[in-house]
């Protein structure tokens, strides 16, 4: 493996913000902000420029940002005009499209990009938009269909807005089908491997209000923050993840927080509280 294949840059190691598109801005937003979503600004309608796969676009969108936790939410109600975003809506629905991470220079940013097209990467989209006198870009890698999310880049002169929360969010989870192929194209980009362990079910386990064991295979990887958790579910007993695959595919499936020590002091899994994706709880 070379060296720019075994070593990614240190702003990976940080995930500030998320790219979450709907077919409809108001009633997700308003659900989420019901939900704990703080701090929300609409940029309605917002102006843009970009490029998808070197073809030029632009025009307006609809978008609102808060904050949940330390983690930003960009939720995007995108026109036909931007391709990623429309048929990622159309393949999977309202979700999270893109994992972000903040670079400090626009020179930084072509740099990377330059890493991935070594790496057989391409950009996918680029898109552009001034908020408070900034011109903010990001920058959207073709990698969702081997990896089962689109990395994204964000340049902020300045630096953007860092989020104020104080319960920050311990991991962003997947679900996928398997693990070995989606792992090794991460550390193909210089992302650790990550291993799966069996998780034996737990029994306190419920599914629709209803008992339930569950036994599943997931794999941790600590590389950013907050982490990720990649869960492959049985297709049976039937189960909130296997339901995600079956209507959504591969993907963000929910944002977990550890909730506060339980009485005697007791902290790990068992005190784990789950925020899931809109999708999930409309």
């Amino acid at each position: 493996m070379s060296l720019c294949q075994a070593q990614t840059p240190d702003f990976y190691k940080r995930i500030g913000r998320v790219i979450w598109v709907v077919k409809s801005l108001d009633r997700p937003l308003e659900g989420w902000t019901h939900l704990g979503l703080s701090t929300v600004r609409r940029f309605d309608p917002l102006a843009y420029r970009g490029k998808y796969r070197n073809e030029t676009i632009s025009g307006t969108l609809r978008m609102a940002t808060g904050q949940l936790g330390a983690l930003t939410v960009d939720m995007v109600q995108p026109p036909t005009t931007i391709e990623a975003f429309t048929s990622f809506l159309a393949r999977r629905g309202d979700g999270v499209f893109s994992i972000v991470h903040e670079v400090t220079s626009a020179e930084t940013m072509a740099k990377e990009k330059e890493r991935m097209r070594a790496l057989g990467v391409e950009v996918l989209e680029q898109i552009e938009f001034e908020i408070d006198n900034h011109l903010v870009s990001f920058m959207f890698f073709d990698t969702e269909p081997k990896g089962k999310y689109v990395l994204g880049l964000v340049y902020w002169p300045g630096g953007a807005p860092a989020a104020s929360g104080t319960n920050s969010l311990s991991h962003i989870a997947f679900v996928v089908r398997e693990m070995e192929s989606v792992s090794a194209f991460w550390a193909k980009i210089g992302f650790p491997t990550v291993r799966l362990e069996h998780a034996s079910p737990r029994d306190d386990g419920t599914y629709h209000g209803k008992p339930i064991l569950l036994p599943f295979e997931v794999g941790w990887d600590g590389h950013t923050r907050p982490g990720a958790e990649w869960i492959v579910p049985p297709q049976t007993p039937a189960n909130c993840y296997n339901d995600f695959l079956t209507v959504h595919g591969e993907g963000v499936h929910h944002f977990g927080r550890f909730s506060k020590p339980a009485l005697g002091g007791r902290t790990g899994r068992r005190d784990q509280a789950v925020i899931l994706t809109w999708t999930q709880t409309r």
